[in-house]
């Protein structure tokens, strides 16, 4: 990387973390701790049966050597392990507001590891498009969440497809123990439905979804020439037809109703993010909806 770069990427780092910790502290202290802690449960000891215990709480290993039933207590996993999934795919640059998708995504990513940092959990982090372009292995540490923040910035959206099946089969392989897995992605792309199911029930992934509002509507402008982003199609369209305006909005329902069908299939939680709307309250009222889950 050329000092310049490395110049403009570090100032960029540490807008990023004047940004996010002030979102930290303003707006999301103690939401994350009571969204996310405590909701994986680890053993801890075996006691004698009392009436009201749960049947299915009872240790029948233990019961059959012994001359009474005993039932296995369980206490709350206080350290979290967390990984963030990014998609770098081409469509990720587009962006019709001020900061793009992934630009929008990065400091999404950001504000979530700074929290977890303040709770000392340990944070990950995988790229991904079409295939995976790079894993950092989860650690704890401020230094941890810097570097991770370095190297968001300094990555380059990569001109391919999103493959959130094949991200989420390589967190299985790698990720063995209980993680909240943050997959941060338009979804655009290839059915990702089983290979979705099959990892929420591992870890507890969460759709972070990005959208910039000029997907899902046309502005009357004339005519306009786009290109897909990662397949270089090229489609005209005369954006002065209302049919045309109302059937590219149809096509964008469709689109998030085939989505949200697809995440409450999986049993996966859906935080939306808009790059015209403010990612702080969309996450303080995510995790608050998290709370009232528990």
């Amino acid at each position: 990387m050329a000092a310049r770069e490395l110049e403009d990427v570090l100032r960029e780092v540490r807008r990023i973390q004047i940004v996010a910790r002030r979102q930290v502290n303003d707006l999301l202290a103690g939401e994350y701790l009571s969204a996310f802690k405590g909701r994986g449960m680890e053993f801890d000891t075996v006691r004698e049966y009392v009436p009201g215990d749960e049947i299915r709480s009872i240790d029948w290993n233990v019961t059959a050597r012994s001359d009474a039933p005993f039932v296995k207590t369980f206490c709350e996993e206080r350290e979290l392990t967390i990984l963030l999934a990014l998609d770098i795919s081409a469509s990720g640059a587009f962006g019709s507001q001020k900061i793009s998708k992934i630009e929008t995504a990065v400091e999404v990513a950001a504000v979530l590891m700074f929290t977890s940092l303040q709770n000392n959990d340990k944070v990950g982090l995988l790229f991904f498009a079409d295939d995976i372009v790079r894993y950092i292995p989860p650690r704890k540490g401020r230094a941890n969440v810097l570097r991770l923040i370095r190297e968001m910035l300094a990555t380059e959206p990569v001109k391919s497809e999103t493959n959130i099946a094949m991200a989420l089969e390589y967190i299985g392989r790698v990720q063995r123990r209980r993680s909240v897995v943050f997959i941060l992605s338009d979804f655009l792309g290839p059915d990702c439905s089983r290979a979705l199911s099959v990892a929420n029930q591992r870890h507890d992934c969460i759709a972070v979804t990005l959208e910039d509002p000029r997907e899902r509507e046309l502005p009357n402008v004339g005519f306009l020439m786009l290109r897909d982003a990662e397949t270089d199609e090229l489609i005209e369209l005369d954006t002065r037809n209302p049919r045309v305006r109302a059937m590219f909005a149809m096509a964008a329902r469709e689109r998030q109703s085939k989505l949200n069908d697809l995440l409450r299939k999986a049993n996966v939680d859906r935080l939306e993010i808009r790059t015209d709307q403010s990612y702080a309250t969309s996450l303080q009222r995510f995790f608050r909806m998290r709370e009232r889950q528990r």
